[in-house]
């Protein structure tokens, strides 16, 4: 079973997207802010990681950075609404610097579970 992370500080997010992530028969692993998904990365790995780029503490796109230095492999899909601007200029940052996909919130299922799904599927070992 495939494992995931979702980095969000808005708790409803959070559960929204795990909630929706398990039905679709995914292990989800959940963090508040991005230090915090580190740490959890770190120490159990996973296979796609979903993060919010506004949050306290440590945010979005410092964790991008940290994790694109550390495991240059690891698949990330960046989200956001925005904050004072639009998210289209922070998605696109984030794109730049190694998020495999983004999602502008608010999130629909459809878009959510195709997005995880062909971001799980690209470079993924084909049958032989």
């Amino acid at each position: 079973m495939q494992r995931i992370l979702i980095i969000d500080d808005e708790p409803q997010i959070r559960s929204m997207v795990r909630l929706i992530l398990e039905r679709e028969g995914y292990t989800v692993l959940e963090a508040v802010d991005g230090a915090e998904g580190l740490k959890i990365f770190r120490e159990k790995p996973a296979d796609l990681i979903l993060t919010d780029l506004i949050m306290p503490n440590k945010d979005g796109i410092g964790m991008i950075i940290e994790l694109k230095k550390e495991f240059p492999d690891v698949k990330i899909i960046a989200m956001s609404g925005g904050g004072l601007n639009r998210p289209e200029g922070y998605l696109r940052g984030a794109q730049k610097l190694g998020a495999a996909a983004t999602l502008a919130k608010p999130i629909n299922r459809q878009d959510l579970v195709r997005v995880v799904r062909d971001t799980l599927k690209a470079d993924a070992p084909s049958a032989a």
